[in-house]
């Protein structure tokens, strides 16, 4: 998934322009300029290759709802495919890989009824959620009782401390970017609060559990630093 502006910086009487947020090479080279942003979804080949099939494309108006239309936008793709018996029960379910800035687990809860795997880049600074302690875990950390929690505890993404042990690591050589190492820690999920997208959502706040993966290479290409890349 990408947004992309279609820009027409100098077209001053198009209505309905946005600020769109353009990436440019080299540091301190991101600006906003005046365009439509759109949201496409296109097709991924496997292996090393760079084509892609473009299977739909929508124009964001101002003030979308991004998560909002992306859903709708993946939900009408995914039954265009199922009705073109271009997936099938038995085939794997169809991954989806959302660019950076989409709410991977809110879309994740919201496709919940459709073949599909949710793969989003997150930012660095979030902060998940383990799962609820059992009964007996809540009464050997809690003797007097309570109240159960909703929420196990934080995942800390700034904070190894918090991480706890990984579900599995994987450690592989690349050409490019030296040793790559992934960890990945099932169960986790965000705390939602009722602001924002869930300001109006009906009953109880559902607690949308998915697999954090932090990637980190040995190092880049341009010699900048290697930061690591958290997904969902």
């Amino acid at each position: 998934m990408d947004v992309s502006p279609w820009l027409r910086p100098d077209a001053n009487t198009c209505a309905d322009r946005a600020f769109c947020h353009t990436f440019g090479r080299g540091e301190g080279k991101h600006q906003m300029v005046p365009g439509w942003p759109y949201s496409v979804v296109a097709a991924l080949e496997t292996g090393r290759t760079s084509w892609t099939a473009v299977l739909d494309a929508v124009r964001l108006e101002l003030g979308a709802d991004v998560a909002a239309v992306t859903t709708v936008q993946i939900r009408e793709v995914i039954e265009r495919l199922v009705a073109a018996g271009q997936w099938r029960p038995d085939d794997p379910e169809v991954l989806v890989v959302l660019d950076a800035g989409y709410d991977a687990p809110r879309i994740a809860h919201l496709l919940g009824d459709l073949p599909v795997e949710i793969l989003g880049r997150l930012r660095s600074d979030r902060v998940m959620r383990r799962p609820t302690p059992s009964r007996e875990e809540f009464h050997v950390a809690i003797p007097k009782g309570g109240r159960p929690p909703k929420h196990g505890g934080e995942f800390v993404f700034g904070e190894s401390a918090t991480w706890g042990n990984e579900q599995a690591v994987t450690v592989t050589g690349t050409r490019l970017y030296g040793k790559a190492t992934a960890q990945a820690w099932d169960r986790l999920h965000p705390r939602l609060t009722r602001r924002a997208a869930w300001l109006d959502h009906d009953g109880p706040l559902p607690v949308i559990e998915g697999t954090v993966i932090r990637l980190v290479v040995q190092k880049l290409p341009s010699g900048g630093v290697n930061k690591p890349v958290w997904l969902w």
